[in-house]
């Protein structure tokens, strides 16, 4: 599903990770993840595929809840697991989202 943001200026933070074959809890965790995200003042909504490569990108108001977002002491436990069993690499950018534009086909 396509998240409905907000019309720009709005950040993204675009997580891009390749898994171990370890699962211990991850998609506890991934879940737990999402439902805090968007009890996270200034969260937007996010957008999640995996195929192979798997690449979360959440959408937020500022730079300040993002920092919150990545202080949040759950958060923090779950990136301390990723670093020792989810991932075998992961990348994290942090972009300023100036234009956004779309396209949705009418239902048939």
């Amino acid at each position: 599903m396509i998240a409905q943001t907000p019309s720009p200026p709005y950040y993204a933070v675009i997580f891009s990770n390749l898994r171990t074959d370890l699962e211990d809890g991850y998609e506890e965790m991934a879940d737990k993840m999402v439902e805090l995200a968007q009890n996270q003042e200034g969260y937007l909504g996010h957008e999640s595929v995996r195929n192979g490569l798997g690449i979360t990108i959440s959408y937020w108001a500022s730079k300040e809840a993002i920092k919150n977002w990545k202080a949040q002491t759950d958060h923090q436990l779950a990136q301390k697991y990723g670093r020792e069993k989810w991932y075998s690499a992961y990348k994290t950018r942090i972009c300023l989202v100036e234009r956004d534009y779309g396209f949705e086909s009418e239902s048939i």
